[in-house]
């Protein structure tokens, strides 16, 4: 009984193969005709081809510039001094302004140094913020100030540029850096002496002299028009006080912010510290990503409807000339099935052929635009201009090839129905 069962099961199985074997091989019998078709009918299908080339390069194209849009504007912030991950006092995102003194991290905290060795954390940059009133001669401006360590601030604002001078030493003390925008309202230049004065701590007045050491310009005029940097121990002389309001962390890599973030959240739960990522900081690159995503989004759809009635209407005209060869096919024994099948399989080789060679064309033209570069003028907010690209990415790639699969099996669905529900006498009379 047990060994005829086992027979009986193991020659089912056996047949399903069998089955599944037949049935592949007849679905490739059938692609290999509707492809031989493509080739008979080769002008109408290169008609096909060329739309839905076309509509993959111009996605590749403009989602790509996008793509790199949001890339430029990503990393321009962080590498701008926003970092990656700010670590601060609990409470101080909300409370801080009212009292920036009560949330100061002491430079002896053991975290510190931990974090400073946590996986993937490249450096930790303190910082101190402040604002009072700058003058210089018979000007005097208010200013939005931060204290810096210099060398690790060398890491955390790599797309701070500086227009002229020297960037922020230990080795000067005194020496700080304006915005262009702040030192041409006052009226300074590099070598200039300016005076800084802010409240204290403790609710005082304090002023300390410093020489403009440079000055730099960032991707926000606005910034640049009021900011200025001086090293950590000129700040905190000028409020008299010990620490910094906040550490920037930068990581390895932008992709390996949340896992960092994650990771330090869990070793420190339950403590005094806050861990809070880029994105949760950076509201005008949320924004603009929401906006440039829709725009997106109407481009593909505006893409793959002309796909779809590019292909739709060639097929059309293909199964309207093909209707006596579709009425001996019937007529021979072929089922309807198959027919349906057969312009299904035509509509998708259509795809994969234009597919492949928009993703060919697009991206050797994406290549050449970004080895060429976009001159793009200043948009608003900046200061300078800068070079556009066309960014490739794997995701991008993709989704333009399933774009052209998609569009054209589905414009190929009632063509191929239309065909298959020929009546055979009707069909085979038809040019007669």
């Amino acid at each position: 009984m047990a060994r005829g069962a086992a027979f009986r099961s193991t020659a089912a199985v056996a047949a399903k193969r069998v089955r599944w074997q037949s049935g592949l091989r007849s679905a490739w019998l059938e692609y290999l005709m509707a492809f031989r078709n493509i080739t008979r009918q080769y002008r109408r299908s290169l008609l096909g081809i060329a739309a839905v080339a076309f509509g993959v390069t111009s996605l590749i194209l403009a989602a790509g510039f996008i793509e790199w849009i949001f890339w430029a504007t990503r990393e321009g912030a962080i590498q701008s001094g926003l970092g990656h991950v700010h670590v601060m006092r609990a409470g101080y995102l909300e409370s801080g302004r009212s009292d920036p003194m009560r949330y100061l991290l002491p430079d002896s905290l053991t975290e510190r140094q931990e974090i400073e060795h946590f996986a993937k954390v490249r450096t930790i940059a303190p910082r101190v913020s402040f604002n009072g009133m700058i003058s210089h001669g018979e000007a005097t401006i208010s200013f939005v100030g931060e204290g810096v360590d210099p060398e690790a601030e060398s890491v955390v604002s790599r797309a701070m540029n500086l227009s002229s001078g020297q960037t922020l030493s230990s080795d000067a003390p005194t020496g700080i850096v304006l915005g262009r925008g702040l030192a041409e309202n006052l009226g300074v230049e590099v070598g200039g002496t300016v005076v800084l004065l802010a409240t204290t701590g403790a609710g005082g007045l304090n002023a300390v002299e410093g020489t403009v050491r440079g000055l730099f310009t960032s991707v926000s005029k606005a910034y640049d028009d009021s900011a200025l940097r001086v090293p950590m121990p000129l700040a905190q002389r000028l409020l008299r006080v010990a620490g910094s309001h906040r550490w920037i962390l930068m990581v390895d890599d932008t992709r390996d912010t949340t896992a960092t973030l994650l990771a330090l959240r869990e070793r420190f739960r339950g403590g005094d510290l806050e861990f809070v990522p880029w994105y949760e900081m950076a509201d005008f690159y949320n924004k603009t990503a929401a906006l440039l995503s829709k725009q997106v989004s109407i481009v593909e759809l505006i893409i793959g409807i002309i796909i779809v009635l590019s292909i739709s209407n060639t097929m059309m005209m293909s199964v309207l000339e093909r209707t006596a060869e579709i009425g001996t096919c019937l007529a021979i024994g072929r089922r309807r099935r198959q027919i349906l099948l057969q312009f299904v399989y035509e509509g998708l080789t259509v795809g994969l052929i234009g597919g492949v060679l928009g993703l060919t064309l697009g991206g050797s033209l994406a290549m050449l635009i970004s080895y060429v570069g976009i001159p793009m003028p200043p948009p608003p907010g900046m200061s300078e201009g800068y070079s556009g690209e066309i960014m490739l990415t794997g995701a991008l790639m993709s989704k333009a090839f399933l774009l052209a699969i998609g569009t054209t099996t589905l414009a190929s669905l009632y063509p191929a129905w239309k065909a298959s529900r020929l009546e055979i006498v009707d069909a085979l009379r038809h040019n007669r």
